[in-house]
């Protein structure tokens, strides 16, 4: 691979973050130091701090554990492709925990002070005026978790070594702002709080040639869409008088559609409809097959998916 130009190199040290300015294909690897530590990760529009990463729709389209090969969107309902994971030589990331905070360690443990990422990220995002409120859910670099029968989040060790390291390629120009996880009293880092590396490279014409496309559709909107373009700039919630719903895509109109079944269709379908959940209602059993068939048949997507191009 053509060799990258380096652009800026860090150092983070324990109980730290930092926001850096990673313009549209740039390119920020977070690395291990010692190996072994956890890295919480914020991301804004640089353009329109409203625009943020989120990690509940990555998640949905990529999955618990998003790695090579994956993008971190942003919030509805912008809800674009902000970051492309280039290269992930561990391929074990998190976006189901939420960041620690002072409020976990005090709770759990009754340390009235603590290093967190909640307000690691805070003083570290203060630097281009944003507040405590603006932090939020990380995107947790080289993070091991999972889901139990029971349907609870754990945690467990990792086995990073020094040099492994995330390449996440700007998609648009971002604040971005990793932090060292605060957790020294958890499995998140191995029961540690040790450095990071960041460095910032240029794109190469190969790098960028590896992110598929992704579509541009009406329904991503930003605030030149919006019935209230104006950010609200005072804390407390009143009620605008003026106001009148204009909720979109009501009044929702119903259309009955008879579909005529031969008896063999009739058999397959008593065969398998859920009376277990429709009961008599063969209508809604009908629907229920159709949709669920078209789902496995078409959409070849985890629901909530853009369609992705592949290379």
């Amino acid at each position: 691979m053509t060799s990258r130009t380096m652009i800026s190199e860090f150092v983070l040290e324990p109980g730290t973050g930092k926001a850096i300015e990673l313009l549209k294909g740039q390119i920020l690897r977070v690395e291990q130091v010692e190996g072994g530590q956890c890295a919480d990760f914020n991301c804004f529009n640089l353009h329109d701090y409203k625009e943020f990463m989120h990690c509940g729709r990555t998640r949905t389209v990529h999955g618990f554990h998003p790695t090579t090969g994956t993008f971190m969107w942003s919030a509805p309902p912008r809800e674009r492709a902000m970051l492309y994971i280039l290269e992930d030589t561990v391929g074990r990331n998190d976006v189901l925990f939420p960041r620690c905070s002072a409020y976990v360690y005090e709770a759990a443990y009754g340390f009235v002070v603590h290093t967190n990422c909640h307000d690691i990220q805070a003083e570290a995002q203060r630097e281009y005026g944003l507040t405590p409120d603006d932090v939020h859910d990380s995107f947790n670099l080289f993070m091991c978790t999972g889901v139990d029968e029971d349907g609870h989040a754990f945690m467990t060790r990792q086995t990073t070594k020094p040099g492994d390291h995330v390449d996440l390629l700007a998609l648009m120009d971002v604040l971005a702002v990793p932090n060292v996880c605060g957790a020294d009293v958890m499995k998140t880092s191995n029961f540690a709080l040790k450095p990071l590396k960041l460095t910032v490279f240029a794109a190469t014409e190969a790098d960028l040639a590896k992110v598929p496309s992704v579509p541009t559709l009406a329904s991503q909107r930003t605030p030149k869409d919006f019935r209230n373009p104006v950010i609200k700039t005072d804390r407390p919630l009143r009620r605008d008088p003026s106001y009148k719903p204009e909720f979109p895509n009501t009044p929702i109109v119903v259309t009955e559609l008879p579909i005529a079944l031969g008896p063999d269709e009739i058999a397959m379908f008593n065969a398998v409809k859920r009376s277990d959940i429709y009961g008599d209602d063969d209508a809604a059993a009908l629907r229920d097959l159709l949709f669920s068939w078209w789902e496995e048949r078409f959409l070849q997507a985890h629901a909530g998916a853009p369609a992705i191009e592949t290379k």
